[in-house]
């Protein structure tokens, strides 16, 4: 299933339970924040080593937890009309300027930090 669909799966879901008086830009990106949180948790406290070897129980979680985020970002972009896969293209292109391989391979340098001509986003 595509992104387009996701997101009528969507509208279809609230539509059928009146929540699209509920959901507003604002209500959706506060809703996707908490979400975003809610992931989070799930590794709080965790190694670096822990994090990756996640129990069945933990990955499935965390998988719903992803899902929240996804579809809570799939409904902002809907109601903001906002085609998140060019979106995403034109985001991976500009990171690409602002993180040359040239200066970024190997670091988690910020790109004002790289010590290139880099430009800001």
């Amino acid at each position: 299933m595509d992104m387009v669909a996701l997101q009528q799966k969507l509208v279809e879901f609230a539509d059928e339970r009146d929540w699209d008086v509920f959901h507003t830009p604002k209500n959706l990106a506060m809703a996707l924040a908490g979400e975003a949180g809610e992931l989070l948790a799930e590794f709080q406290w965790l190694t670096a080593a822990q994090s990756s070897a996640l129990s069945v129980e933990q990955h499935t979680v965390i998988k719903y937890e992803m899902a929240d985020v996804l579809l809570y970002l799939l409904r902002l972009a809907d109601k903001l009309d906002v085609d998140l896969e060019q979106a995403a293209i034109e985001k991976i292109a500009l990171n690409a300027q602002k993180y040359p391989v040239d200066l970024a391979k190997g670091n988690a340098l910020k790109y004002n930090k790289l010590g290139g001509e880099t430009g800001g986003c």
